[in-house]
């Protein structure tokens, strides 16, 4: 009997960005040169596949350090950032840590910082309770930094006695922040930018991956984790260019198959958290009922890396 064809359209670049890369790294290298186990505050990146991984070779998961009982280990906190408070603590209890955050992230945190020095009020363009947010809201002081999660917010935000500025989560929905960005300086003109982009240029890029092939497809899926919010953005993406049955394939999907079957064409990317092997498994699959035919359709080559801190070299 023959197979149904099926086209698939891969998005590139995908996947695992330099950030993500630099903090599983950083997690491999304290195993080594410290022995297990090591700790992590908060998963190190949002993906099941990777922080079982790192589970198996001596990664112990924490979301608080005082859930640490053996405080003469090291602690690794996660790429998503962490309040001042942390290290802060750390540092209290005599434990050595080392600061996992993608140096995208750490950009936000000075920038908020130099503009909050320069005697601005700041608003922080992101979601509630991301990890992110919680560690750019928590490198100021309470009262001097406030949250904008939508176009709504914009409106019901007043503040007429301080100068404004703004900075955004890294991993937001690039056009949905624009939006928000647009209002803010309608109604606040004198509103300061950050002095560079802030989305980072791994979410800008798979986006824009995302969005060039959407709408050719019948079909579109992500692979990532529900948690993770660049993954769950790329979904909005898809669907908002033109392909409505967009799904988030995490960790406990099945994969829909009676909906595949009336498919030709379909589109696969990755969450910047989600490994390639969970690319190749979900294709794997596909392989097993479709006779596919894989076209990679890629936009720009992405040839960043960062440096792993000297204590671990």
């Amino acid at each position: 009997m023959n197979k149904h064809k099926i086209k698939i359209l891969l998005a590139a670049p995908r996947g695992f960005c330099a950030g993500v890369d630099r903090a599983i790294e950083i997690v491999k290298k304290s195993i080594e040169k410290f022995g297990a186990p090591v700790y992590v505050r908060h998963e190190i990146v949002h993906n099941k596949y990777v922080v079982e991984s790192l589970k198996k070779i001596g990664a112990v998961f924490v979301e608080e350090l005082s859930e640490i009982e053996d405080k003469t280990r090291p602690v690794i906190f996660s790429a998503h950032g962490v309040p001042k408070s942390v290290p802060a603590e750390a540092e209290g209890l005599n434990m050595t840590y080392i600061d996992a955050t993608c140096p995208l992230v750490s950009k936000v945190h000075r920038e908020a910082e130099n503009l909050h020095k320069a005697g601005n009020h700041i608003l922080l363009i992101g979601h509630k309770n991301h990890p992110e947010v919680i560690g750019t809201l928590g490198q100021l002081p309470k009262g001097s930094i406030d949250l904008i999660e939508s176009v709504e917010d914009v409106k019901n935000y007043n503040n007429t006695k301080n100068d404004l500025a703004y900075v955004t989560q890294t991993t937001l929905s690039v056009d949905d922040t624009k939006d928000i960005i647009e209002k803010l300086k309608v109604k606040f003109p004198k509103i300061k930018d950050p002095k560079k982009e802030d989305i980072c240029y791994a979410t800008t890029n798979r986006q824009g991956a995302v969005k060039n092939i959407a709408k050719l497809c019948e079909m579109f899926f992500v692979i990532g984790s529900k948690n993770s919010s660049n993954s769950v953005r790329l979904v909005e993406v898809a669907k908002n260019s033109g392909c409505e049955k967009s799904i988030l394939i995490h960790s406990n999907s099945t994969t829909p198959f009676e909906e595949i079957d009336k498919c030709n064409t379909i589109g696969i990317s990755s969450g910047a958290s989600a490994p390639e092997i969970l690319v190749d498994n979900f294709i794997s699959d596909l392989k097993k009922k479709y006779e596919v035919e894989i076209k990679e359709v890629e936009i720009i080559k992405e040839n960043i890396t960062f440096k792993i801190p000297n204590k671990l070299n």
